[in-house]
């Protein structure tokens, strides 16, 4: 039996391969697609059985005429090419074309029409996300880097948010039934005001429980309003058109539901901050107007501003006084003259004087005239005090 080093043994694999396979053409379902910050595109090819690696480089990643997408059925053609580094073959890829839709992104798409004709993602059913959540829970698995980036950011935005972290997986065929049990099991028990539910990052397959129907429904049915956030941005599932808000990263989900509270706390400071400004302002402004001056000066200011007015003032109580004074004098004078009018009108005074009035008795005329009375009549005569009847013999 031959003996070959690690290094002999991979550069005849390498010789075998590369040159048995130096101008291939492969048909497989496009998943991992990973562009790289160097311009070139990794993905993998697999089928029901099996999977390859393969990579296409900048040069020839630049002339492709549409954007891959996990899911979609590829064919590419070029050649085996074998990493002695690593140990690893891939497909190195010079053409690639579409063959159509993948068998998983078709049956995502069937699923998603059925559930959109069945109203679950009807937008006239998504409720309004708390503007300030006192708990929020999230349903992702607990070791991920998900779970760490929400409570990092719910940290640092609003410390006093409370997070309850409800675990399940979140990959492989048994994640789908414990991430809707978990949904359920919040709603049962009212344990929070907001749901986020989600994870990192990953394939179409990684991603496939959050398009389970268990999963949808669970979403759908939900009186706690949820929150998908599901891989990156460019990934999608069908708890994104379930949830009442989609967020684009679990990072972005934790930012949105502490945003309210961020942005208030933000509008607060700054009135604050205006307002103080402006006291200040106004204070310095007050400062400086009153700097020039002493107390002596500003007495002597109000004063020369009052004493006028005080002057004024006297002046106008005198000319009150001396016009009243006036207006008395002048009533005083008229009153004596009506009392010396009515005086001199007053019977009594003239009877005081000596005078009567003497009138027929039988009649009551006032007798005026000696032709007003006849022999024989009977007069009363009224001097100033008593009553006197006389008869008229001629």
């Amino acid at each position: 039996m031959n003996v070959y080093s690690v290094t002999a043994i991979t550069d005849l694999i390498k010789e075998d391969l590369e040159g048995a396979f130096s101008a291939i053409g492969v048909e497989g379902e496009l998943s991992n697609c990973r562009p790289s910050s160097t311009g070139h595109l990794y993905f993998t090819l697999k089928d029901a059985a099996s999977c390859i690696s393969a990579v296409m480089f900048k040069n020839r990643f630049r002339t492709l005429s549409f954007e891959p997408k996990d899911g979609m059925l590829l064919r590419v053609h070029g050649s085996i090419s074998v990493y002695n580094r690593r140990g690893a073959y891939q497909i190195v890829c010079d053409e690639i074309e579409r063959a159509g839709e993948g068998e998983m992104l078709a049956l995502l798409e069937k699923r998603k029409r059925a559930f959109a004709d069945e109203g679950l993602f009807d937008e006239h059913k998504k409720m309004p996300i708390p503007r300030f959540p006192r708990t929020v829970g999230v349903v992702s698995s607990p070791t991920g880097a998900a779970v760490r980036d929400i409570l990092t950011i719910l940290h640092r935005r609003a410390a006093g948010i409370n997070v309850i972290i409800l675990p399940c997986p979140v990959q492989g065929n048994e994640a789908a039934p414990i991430i809707a049990r978990r949904i359920e099991q919040a709603n049962r028990w009212n344990l929070v005001d907001v749901l986020i539910v989600g994870r990192g990052g990953g394939s179409l397959e990684d991603l496939l429980p959050f398009s389970e129907e268990a999963v949808v429904r669970a979403i759908a049915a939900s009186a706690i309003p949820v929150v998908s956030a599901v891989g990156h941005e460019i990934d999608w599932a069908l708890s994104d058109f379930a949830a009442d808000l989609r967020a684009p990263t679990p990072s972005a989900a934790a930012e949105l539901v502490s945003a309210h509270r961020e942005e208030t706390l933000l509008a607060v400071r700054n009135t604050a901050k205006l307002l103080l400004g402006t006291i200040k302002t106004r204070l310095e402004r007050a400062r400086f107007l009153t700097k020039p001056f002493s107390p002596a000066e500003m007495e002597y200011r109000f004063r020369a501003i009052l004493q006028p007015r005080l002057v004024h003032f006297d002046d106008a109580k005198e000319e009150l006084l001396i016009s009243f004074g006036n207006r008395l004098a002048d009533v005083r004078k008229r009153l004596e003259l009506a009392k010396r009018t009515l005086e001199a009108a007053n019977p009594g005074l003239i009877l005081e004087k000596g005078y009567a009035i003497v009138t027929n008795a039988a009649t009551g005329v006032v007798v005026r005239a000696a032709s007003d009375a006849a022999r024989g009549d009977t007069l009363v005569i009224r001097p100033m005090k008593g009553e006197i009847k006389a008869v008229v013999k001629e």
